[in-house]
């Protein structure tokens, strides 16, 4: 999820890194990845269940799969579990939860997005030794994961590129993670956003390694001023009180809608939306009203997308009431 509230445009300076060797595979343009959830705040926190108060277990991915979502995105925080020096080796006890997790997901029929969330040294210094040491968690990763089927597991190298890990070095930064991937999984799906928190204006200089199985992703939280309301996470978070529903709202997600199709024509991949929502302390009918408008925009285009998140922050399942949050489950096209 989207950390700052300096979500704007700037001047990209692209990457020119070097090809990798392309794997004999099918070239990849886009993912099932349908209706999504991430299961946000969970493997990230310092101890599962410090953020929100809730540990996953499969009754979760029971719930999420009866609503109908094919797809959940899991975010980890691979790299306060991980050694500081070669090889990175990351705690074998966190690992074994994760793996817990993703079968239990994948027992239901879930496809799963795993990822590298928060690795905030890589962002704030993408120097070689960080860039080292996710290319090691990675190699880790990837091989625990080798087994699993190309068609329902899929990575994400790293979170929301931001601070001083943007377009100028994404790819000298990724493409040692993804060589090592590659070691072990030649053809599974992997997953690339861009620079500014991956915000959907790097769609337009998202530089991709020379590999047919990546896809391009990007997060939606336009306009900022509305999603995140409130949000203690961000620096000067704006104000309570902005509704959503302006012409100028409206004009902007038709603007932003065209940028995917624009993309789409220019690349021929298929991007996914791998975040979007609004703040859970947002009245409920306008948190409902965006996430539903701009879900309805976006299947216009025919993306897939993940809301942001199961039980916290921005949430769709309420722990209290232990029912889906009201009117949630229709915006994002799904059964109530």
């Amino acid at each position: 999820m989207m950390g700052r509230s300096a979500w704007v445009a700037a001047t990209i300076v692209l990457a020119a890194a070097a090809a990798l060797p392309a794997p004999a595979a099918a070239k990849t343009d886009s993912l099932p990845v349908g209706r999504c959830v991430n299961m946000g705040n969970h493997l990230e926190a310092p101890t599962e269940g410090e953020w929100g108060g809730k540990k996953i277990d499969a009754a979760d991915f029971d719930r999420i799969a009866k609503a109908g979502f094919q797809t959940i995105r899991l975010p980890v925080r691979w790299s306060s579990r991980a050694g500081w020096a070669a090889p990175y080796a990351i705690d074998a006890a966190f690992m074994k939860r994760v793996k817990t997790i993703v079968a239990d997901a994948r027992k239901v029929g879930l496809n799963v997005i795993l990822n590298s969330h928060h690795f905030e040294e890589l962002h704030k210094d993408p120097s070689d030794a960080n860039i080292a040491r996710l290319a090691g968690m990675w190699k880790q990763i990837a091989a625990e994961f080798a087994q699993e089927p190309d068609a329902n597991l899929w990575f994400e190298i790293e979170n929301e590129p931001h601070e001083k890990f943007n377009d100028g070095n994404l790819l000298t930064v990724l493409n040692p993670a993804l060589d090592e991937i590659r070691k072990t999984n030649p053809s599974r799906p992997v997953i690339i956003g861009g620079e500014f928190w991956s915000g959907i204006n790097s769609l337009k200089t998202l530089k991709l390694p020379d590999d047919p199985n990546i896809i391009p992703t990007f997060h939606y939280y336009d306009p900022f001023d509305f999603t995140h309301q409130g949000a203690t996470w961000v620096d000067n978070p704006p104000k309570m009180g902005r509704a959503y529903g302006t012409a100028a709202d409206e004009k902007l997600l038709r603007e932003d809608v065209q940028k995917v199709r624009d993309y789409i024509k220019r690349t021929g991949k298929t991007p996914f939306m791998g975040e979007f929502g609004a703040n859970g302390p947002i009245p409920l009918n306008d948190r409902v009203k965006y996430q539903k408008e701009v879900r309805v925009a976006f299947d216009a285009v025919g993306i897939g997308m993940c809301a942001w998140g199961y039980t916290n922050t921005f949430p769709l399942w309420d722990q209290q009431s232990r029912k889906w949050v009201p009117g949630m489950l229709d915006a994002m096209g799904l059964r109530e």
